[in-house]
Formats: structure tokens, sequence, C-alpha cells
């Protein structure tokens, strides 16, 4: 039995989805350009469900405003500490991971390199956003390198917003506490073409995968 619930998480809006046998959470948070009920998001969260994860989806304020324009990184995250304290609250005793995808994973990794999150175990990167499309560089991972617990990076080889190669320094630099999951012909949002021999669905497959034998590892 999977329990699905709408939440306050402090000013704004969150959605708890939970299994009955849920062995962890998974605090996510969504991208720049749409919001916690985007396919991707309700469809991660519903397979991470079956496979014993819990998620808590959130908004960001100006999300929650219908305000095109992202939040400041302090004001994201402020906010992503909020939705970690509230995910503790509403599954006590569960072990905690945090990230989302893009725009989210990047803040949750900013609020950890700020502060450590309370009781969360490892960050979990849905495309990371290093940089932006036609503009390659690294300066976005700077802070990773005063993030001290493990993470994982689940990125398309065809991301416009992550360069594999200039990626995979990024995660040898982090040394024992990084893992990158490469998605061979995946764009950011993880689409494959037809060529690729396999569907959405299939990758859709693979995330799963790779975050329940990750998170199966640290917790």
């Amino acid at each position: 039995m999977i329990a699905s619930a709408e939440v306050r998480v402090g000013d704004v809006s969150g959605l708890l989805l939970r299994p009955e046998d849920a062995r962890l959470i998974y605090v996510l948070a969504h991208g720049a350009g749409a919001g916690m009920r985007h396919p991707f998001l309700e469809s991660i969260s519903q397979r991470l469900a079956e496979r014993g994860i819990a998620t808590l989806r959130y908004q960001f304020p100006y999300m929650e405003r219908r305000s095109r324009r992202p939040d400041t990184p302090a004001v994201a995250a402020a906010t992503v500490r909020t939705a970690v304290v509230e995910a503790a609250r509403l599954a006590p005793g569960l072990p905690l991971v945090a990230g989302g995808k893009s725009f989210g994973g990047r803040m949750t990794s900013t609020a950890q390199a700020e502060e450590p999150l309370p009781g969360v175990r490892g960050l979990v990167f849905l495309g990371f956003p290093l940089h932006p499309p036609g503009r390659p560089d690294d300066k976005r991972a700077e802070h990773l390198a005063r993030v001290q617990v493990p993470m994982l990076f689940l990125q398309g080889t065809r991301d416009e917003f992550a360069d594999t190669e200039l990626l995979r320094p990024v995660v040898k630099r982090l040394g024992e506490r990084a893992t990158l999951n490469l998605v061979v012909d995946g764009d950011h949002s993880f689409h494959v073409p037809k060529r690729a021999g396999r569907t959405d669905a299939d990758v859709m497959g693979e995330l799963v995968q790779a975050i329940t034998d990750w998170t199966g590892r640290i917790v």
C-alpha cells in the first residue's frame, strides 16, 4: 500500500508519497522550469515508492507564486532545509537522502555545502546543471568540495547542461564520496531518441534501479 498526502512545508506546498514498507525517504526538489507535479517527478516518485523509497516533493517559493524567475540561492537553500526538517517530522525514524532535478539538486547541494542538512545521509542529483547550455564551465560545482556526504550523479550523455567531459573530472575530484551513473543517449530530461533502442520508460527504470542500489549501500 502506498499512501499519498498533500502537506505544508513551511510556507509552501508539498506532496508526501510513502509506501507501507518504506525504508528511507528522498527529499525531492523540482527543476527550475516546472514544479513538484511535473510528470517526470510524479513518475519517479511512484516508481521509487514501489521499491520502498518514500518521497517528499515540495515547491520553491517562486513556483508557489507562479513566477518564472527562480528564487535566490539563499531563499532556495532555506526552503531545502525546511523540507528536510519536515521530512524527518513526517517520517520519524526513516533515513534521509535529499536532492532533486536540475536546479533543485543544485540548490540542495548548495544548502548542504553551507551547513550539513540534519540527518541527510546522501545527495541524489537527477541531471546536475553544471553549466548553461552552450557555455561549458565547471564553476557551479565548486561548492561540492564542501559536501561531505555521499553523492550520486545521474546524468544523460546528451545533457546540454552538463558536458560529460567536464563532469567526469568534477566527480573524480570528489573522490569516493561521489558516484557518476551515465544514461547513454539521455538528454537533460532523460529522454532518449528512438535510435537508442530503448524507451523513456526503460530509462526511468534505470534511474530507479540506480537510486535503489546506491541508497541500499549508504543507508
